[in-house]
């Protein structure tokens, strides 16, 4: 009985990419990708996403170890925060960091001008990606448990080598998916990056805002939004496809070191 609810489910999820698959021009594919403006918006989504992602992995790590070893109280209300971003609408995440950042805003008195620049879009790419690095990692941790680290402080190894040849290893596969899916989320993002950095033609205008600019009669051609739609759905499916097909043995070494 469940199948037929479970189908329509499958359906209503292929059948929208199956119509944009539809819709590419394949003869003049090779062009549309290739064009100024398209290649100018691929290499800017791709720099500031591998940017904003370093960032997420420099401050996401300790801050999923924290909330991973923290308190049961305390470690709930740190990953209710985290989470927000991912219910906030994207335009209020942007706004939010307008007001923060902007003239007007409580930074605003450093005469720092970030609003409507690429550091711009690096930030509102970091403050929405972020969570899903943070929520993966942290629960890889919490599910590892401390038995293999109080293992190792027993025989003598220090907080540092116990984090990067214990701790980390054994949440590889968190560390791992949460790593891929916020690259993904920082080259995808759309609402916060428009209202907080623009959409000027190289350097604010990343893939999904030139996609809707090609689609409001201005910027790329729509044969061009329609190549860069094409693009990043082969990314996300590239992304699922590395993070499901994986199988990190660190775990394993681990153990067996400790053995």
């Amino acid at each position: 009985m469940l199948a037929v609810p479970a189908l329509v489910g499958i359906v209503f999820l292929v059948l929208p990419l199956a119509a944009l698959v539809g819709r590419v021009q394949w003869p003049t594919l090779w062009q549309d990708v290739t064009s100024p403006e398209a290649l100018n918006a691929l290499r800017l989504s791709l720099i500031t996403g591998l940017v904003a992602t370093s960032i997420c992995l420099l401050i996401g790590i300790p801050l999923a170890l924290f909330i991973a070893r923290a308190a049961p109280r305390t470690a709930a209300l740190l990953r209710a925060v985290v989470t927000v971003p991912l219910v906030l609408p994207p335009m209020v995440g942007g706004l939010s960091l307008l007001f923060l950042f902007g003239r007007s805003g409580w930074l605003g008195w450093t005469g720092w001008q970030v609003p409507f620049t690429t550091v711009a879009v690096v930030l509102a790419q970091t403050f929405v990606a972020l969570p899903f690095l943070v929520l993966a990692l942290e629960g890889a941790i919490r599910t590892s448990g401390i038995d293999y680290e109080r293992t190792a402080a027993g025989l003598g190894a220090g907080s540092w080598t116990i984090l990067w040849r214990v701790t980390l290893p054994l949440a590889a596969p968190g560390l791992l998916s949460g790593t891929v899916l916020c690259f993904a989320r920082a080259a995808g993002e759309f609402g916060a990056t428009a209202l907080f950095a623009g959409n000027a033609p190289g350097v604010t205008q990343t893939m999904p805002l030139a996609i809707y600019t090609a689609f409001n009669g201005a910027g790329v051609s729509q044969g061009s939004a329609i190549a860069l739609s094409l693009m990043l759905l082969v990314t996300s499916v590239a992304v699922l496809l590395l993070v499901r097909g994986w199988r990190p043995g660190g775990g394993v070494a681990v153990q067996e070191e400790l053995r």
